[in-house]
């Protein structure tokens, strides 16, 4: 299948898949590129969408991009996640080591220039792994944050040249959770202690009840998104 190809049917199902069941969407991208991947940061929309892969294309690559600045818990949830459902996840590393990193850009970079810590931790890696596939899942929403607000259920990803997923883009925070009870899904227990949106731990704060979900990300900066997405 050719771009002009892609884009054509993209557009398409782009108004077809509006109101389309998030089960939908992810059998039809499964089936009809089956070199897809889905990229999981182990948050609440990630977990959902584990389980909705699980059900119903369980040999589907997942991936996390292991920045080595997790939360434990992050970790934890991931193993949880393993033994739960027998399936293995494709860990993402950046070239180079926190130390290497700290040698070479100075200790805290996450402090100092955290965009540059971003792209080397997440963004670098994030563009290798995706170029061994045709397709990829996300679990962005749109009302996270005004950059995601325009985010369509199927795309195609201009920045990393593949055709994109957001099977719950117009899931609220209450439909996410709605499912994760409904289906005893495991979860980071970090949402449970004020933590909406999870990242490194370094960039990652608590968020007290009647502020933006999304303002533990980065605070104290203007920086909102890692730049995974566009």
């Amino acid at each position: 299948m050719n771009l002009l190809e892609k884009e054509a049917i993209i557009r398409q199902k782009a108004e077809e898949f509006e109101n389309a069941s998030p089960e939908t969407i992810i059998e039809w991208a499964v089936q009809t590129f089956p070199n897809i991947t889905f990229a999981c940061s182990f948050g609440a929309e990630d977990v959902v969408l584990v389980d909705m892969l699980q059900k119903i294309s369980p040999k589907t690559d997942i991936f996390y991009l292991d920045t080595d600045f997790h939360f434990k818990e992050t970790y934890e949830t991931r193993d949880r996640m393993v033994a739960h459902y027998g399936l293995e996840f494709v860990q993402v590393k950046p070239k180079i080591t926190p130390e290497e990193q700290a040698a070479e850009h100075g200790e805290e970079m996450w402090k100092s220039d955290p965009n540059g810590c971003c792209n080397i931790r997440k963004v670098e890696p994030l563009t290798r792994i995706l170029s061994q596939y045709e397709a990829w899942i996300t679990g962005i929403r749109r009302d996270q944050a005004p950059t995601r607000a325009n985010a369509k259920k199927v795309e195609y990803d201009t920045k990393f040249g593949l055709v994109k997923f957001n099977p719950i883009a117009d899931w609220t925070s209450e439909r996410v959770w709605e499912y994760i009870r409904e289906n005893n899904i495991i979860y980071n227990p970090l949402h449970d202690n004020y933590y909406p949106s999870i990242g490194c731990e370094h960039c990652t704060r608590q968020v007290m009840p009647g502020e933006d979900p999304r303002a533990g990300r980065w605070s104290g900066n203007e920086k909102t998104e890692c730049g995974l997405h566009k």
